[in-house]
């Protein structure tokens, strides 16, 4: 596969001004993607119908900005678009595929900071977009477009109750006549798109919800809040006494859970408790789940001891996707805090897995702690490496360097741990991962590494 100029592994995403975060790159992309379409539905209908494709954003200062962009270039290219407003990924992912769209379009920078933003494509199916068609997009997006004729060009409509659909569809997938009552949440929406829709679904469930991380003014997404940053959360459940927490990050489809003794409860943790409840209930059939290179050695001793498979993928959950597919499995997800579970959704989904831990709580009424007694995560240090390299910069002389340091690591710590050396596909940053049965044996072996890559870096 030809590598991939603007798209990474969740879509393209920059600092806002920066030359793939700009109006007038954000239109040409518009534009791009808009005459991929066309063109596909030219030569596989007769229907006069424009393609169609639906909008959401998170609440960054920026996302109005990149939306009107966006929305020029898909009317230029003759393509009718429909606006959600703030919605969670997963939300536009489900509408994509309700409204019979042909394209999803999310304008978020999931758990960044709002300097950041970025896009990322949904297919008609609420699948995120195959390589080779973000490849066709790409090509088009160099390429110097004209727009249609006026009478060609796609009309805009806002779409009423688009946050009234996702909070149904989120309720519909517990069961029937489930119920919240007597239980006590501390919701925390990291003041991103979630922050309206999470405490709605949860309450109109039965729950008494108390929220945090839900007064969004543009600046403020994640910051000090959310999956990423769950001290508050975790100080919150406490004091309040709450039965559980639930941290979403900025475009809501993750989700970090902290049980009621105030401790952190991360997505490798969440995929075991519904992995053992799925085989009680013979709903995994023959299959496993499907883990990522930075899960938790826990997770994959954890599961084999309870006779479920395990995979493992690159980082990044459209790869879990691809693995769920390929297998025909339905459960995976990454530490994260992607969930994804393939009889609900098509993407991962913060507010659902929530709710299908919550499901597990009450049938076997049993506290999160308790879901976890005997699980012991591998102690796991992780140092990010900043760089200044752009992500085509970081060549096949940087890959083969780590590709051997990390295996000279592997080799001193043996069955005792693993070691993982990756540039992150979302951020400027070198991302070094040691797992060790202890943790200073873990934090010897990061430093050590994280010093050579450093060393190398300088050099070139």
């Amino acid at each position: 596969m030809t590598a991939r100029k603007y798209f990474g592994t969740d879509g393209i995403r920059a600092r806002v001004g920066d030359l793939l975060m700009t109006p007038d790159f954000v239109m040409r992309l518009g534009l791009a993607a808009g005459s991929v379409l066309v063109s596909q539905a030219a030569l596989s209908s007769t229907s006069k119908t424009l393609p169609k494709v639906i909008i959401g954003r998170d609440t960054r200062l920026s996302g109005k900005m990149l939306e009107s962009a966006l929305e020029a270039g898909f009317s230029a290219a003759g393509v009718d678009v429909y606006l959600l407003g703030e919605m969670p990924t997963p939300g536009v992912a489900y509408l994509t595929r309700t409204f019979h769209a042909s394209l999803g379009v999310v304008i978020s920078a999931s758990h960044n900071l709002f300097e950041d933003n970025g896009i990322k494509f949904f297919g008609f199916d609420g699948r995120k977009l195959s390589d080779a068609l973000e490849l066709l997009i790409e090509r088009a997006v160099d390429e110097s477009i004209p727009m249609v004729g006026p009478e060609s060009i796609g009309r805009v409509y806002p779409v009423k109750d688009a946050s009234g659909r996702y909070i149904e569809f989120c309720k519909s997938s517990v069961p029937p006549f489930f119920s919240l009552a007597g239980v006590k949440l501390v919701i925390d929406s990291a003041h991103g798109a979630g922050y309206q829709i999470a405490p709605a679904v949860f309450r109109e469930l039965g729950a008494e919800v108390i929220e945090i991380g839900c007064q969004p003014d543009g600046l403020n997404i994640n910051l000090k809040t959310g999956a990423t940053d769950t001290q508050a959360l975790q100080a919150r459940v406490l004091a309040e006494k709450a039965d559980l927490g639930l941290a979403l990050d900025g475009d809501g489809d993750r989700v970090i859970l902290v049980d009621h003794l105030g401790r952190r409860i991360d997505g490798d943790e969440i995929l075991y408790v519904l992995a053992l409840e799925a085989k009680r209930k013979g709903l995994l059939g023959a299959g496993g789940v499907v883990g990522t290179l930075m899960s938790n050695l826990a997770l994959e001793r954890a599961l084999q001891a309870s006779q479920i498979p395990f995979a493992r993928t690159q980082v990044g959950d459209r790869y879990v996707m691809q693995a769920l597919h390929e297998r025909s499995w339905y459960l995976g997800g990454e530490s994260s805090g992607h969930i994804i579970w393939l009889s609900s959704t098509t993407t991962g989904d913060g507010i659902i897995a929530g709710l299908q831990v919550l499901c597990v709580m009450r049938d076997l009424h049993s506290s999160l702690s308790e879901l976890l007694q005997g699980y012991q995560k591998c102690p796991q240090v992780m140092i990010n490496l900043s760089h200044t390299y752009p992500s085509q910069k970081l060549d096949r002389k940087f890959l083969v360097y780590f590709e051997k340091l990390q295996q000279e690591a592997s080799d001193l710590l043996g069955v005792r741990g693993r070691v993982l050396i990756r540039p992150s596909g979302t951020e400027p940053v070198i991302r070094v991962m040691v797992e060790a049965e202890s943790e200073s044996l873990a934090q010897q072996h990061a430093r050590e590494i994280a010093w050579k890559v450093n060393v190398f870096l300088e050099e070139k």
